[in-house]
């Protein structure tokens, strides 16, 4: 009996297993043709906690070359640089490294621009004056599998989506044609719900399943289900396109 309890008593006292590692660190690659810019995001974001700065090239092709090696989870991008431009680089990159996510961080904002970057692969687009909470929730939030993009481009990249559908093409100075009212559904839309209209609108503001469950109070596997009958209805073939009408949706 007294054998048998202390033998209850070491099991107690045994340590818990170690099962629960810690997090592996967001690698980063920093992309900018400015030193001082290159620099600069390095010194910021390297000093938050669980990101580790791997690398900083300053054209496409150095980007390229240095993901290769480096194998980032997030590569953050200028688009205009020598030798090979930011579109194209990742292009190659997300072809090449599809489990790497590419944020855009640029001064232009031109529609053409936009819409290539996002086409060739970029699951974020940041302007170089965003604040610098908005450039690193940004990053973590692309590692988590997200989208980001803020409303002035995610309607210059809806007004491109328009003008594919509709094959339209501008004449040499005029301009794109007004958009429809970007607070109604199309015609052929089935209505959103207003829980289904909540959970569009965490989504589009980048939160996970998770995070949405937490939120409106519902499993998590109940909101992927939301977000796959929003899809349905709005015509939507990813989570990018959703936050790009829901922020449409939004004026």
């Amino acid at each position: 009996m007294r054998q048998r309890r202390r033998v209850r008593v070491a099991a107690m006292n045994a340590p818990a297993p170690a099962d629960a590692t810690p997090a592996a660190p967001l690698r980063l690659l920093i992309v900018d043709d400015q030193p001082i810019i290159r620099r600069g995001l390095a010194l910021m974001l390297g000093a938050e906690p669980g990101i580790t700065v791997v690398g900083q090239a300053g054209d496409g092709q150095e980007a390229l070359d240095l993901a290769l090696a480096l194998a980032p989870d997030v590569v953050l991008m200028d688009l205009q640089m020598p030798r090979l431009g930011g579109v194209a680089a990742i292009r190659r990159l997300t072809a090449q490294l599809p489990q790497t996510h590419v944020v855009v961080l640029t001064t232009f904002d031109d529609d053409e621009l936009v819409f290539e970057a996002i086409q060739a692969g970029a699951h974020a687009y940041l302007l170089k004056d965003a604040a610098e909470e908005d450039v690193l929730e940004t990053v973590r939030a692309v590692h988590r599998g997200e989208s980001r993009l803020s409303p002035t481009v995610a309607r210059k990249l809806l007004q491109q989506f328009r003008l594919l559908a509709t094959g339209w093409t501008a004449p040499p100075g005029e301009a794109p044609p007004p958009a429809h009212d970007e607070g109604r559904t199309e015609a052929s839309d089935e209505p959103l719900s207003e829980k289904e209209a909540r959970v569009l609108g965490l989504l589009a503001d980048g939160l996970s399943n998770k995070e949405i469950a937490a939120r409106v109070f519902l499993a998590e596997g109940t909101v992927k289900n939301y977000v796959s009958r929003i899809m349905e209805k709005l015509h939507a073939r990813n989570r990018t396109e959703l936050a790009v009408k829901s922020a449409a949706r939004r004026g």
